[in-house]
């Protein structure tokens, strides 16, 4: 497990240490208050998983492109989701489901084992594995892959978060939850959608909704 810290880029002006300070205050007042999921949202230099002329705005509480028709998550999101993953229990692997950026990845590389992330489009994700390379993060494994069928040479995993929204809960990514595992995801249409989190126990599987939720719908194939 790899974490960063302000070191590697502190940043200057709208991209400042005590720019990211405010951010986490922002976080923390929305109910985010697991302090292993604000450290790791601190360390990291957000403004680098974005286009540089939108760098003034990576430490806004807000959703931005990166093009390909995708999006860096609002960091609220990013902590909520990373933070209700974590809440049940501790995983040692963790499977994600949209690499994007790679900031989400980064997030829970800095808090887990091994993270297995997969990514439909090429460049997103050879452009995640040179970010990720700089900011010395060693324990993620990529895959250029169709993400709806996940990843079943390194199943079960303790985690799975899927940062697309499909319009159910996928079976098959499901069934690569280990028991007592958890998985975090949007589900719906460009109409409505619900952050859900799935619990596999000794019955099956158990869900509940955490909030309401905006992301981009989760594509099969590869780019």
């Amino acid at each position: 497990m790899s974490v960063t810290d302000s070191e590697l880029d502190p940043g200057i002006g709208m991209t400042s240490w005590r720019t990211r300070q405010r951010l986490i205050q922002r976080l923390r007042h929305a109910g985010i208050h697991a302090p292993e999921v604000l450290a790791a949202m601190q360390n990291l230099p957000r403004h680098l998983f974005v286009d540089e002329a939108l760098a003034s705005r990576a430490y806004e509480d807000s959703a931005l492109p990166i093009g390909h028709g995708q999006t860096i998550s609002q960091p609220y999101t990013v902590a909520l989701m990373t933070q209700s993953l974590l809440e049940r229990v501790t995983p040692d692997t963790v499977l994600e489901i949209g690499t994007g950026s790679g900031f989400q990845t980064a997030v829970l590389a800095a808090l887990v084992r091994r993270v297995y992330t997969v990514e439909r489009i090429q460049i997103l994700l050879e452009q995640a594995q040179r970010r990720l390379g700089s900011l010395r993060q060693r324990n993620i494994r990529f895959l250029h892959g169709d993400g709806t069928k996940g990843w079943p040479d390194y199943a079960p995993y303790d985690g799975i978060l899927v940062t697309a929204a499909p319009p159910g809960i996928p079976r098959i990514l499901a069934e690569q939850l280990a028991p007592g595992g958890v998985m975090v995801l949007p589900v719906g249409n460009d109409m409505q959608q619900v952050l859900v989190r799935v619990t596999r126990d000794a019955d099956g599987f158990t869900q509940e909704i955490l909030d309401t939720v905006s992301f981009v719908p989760l594509l099969t194939g590869i780019s």
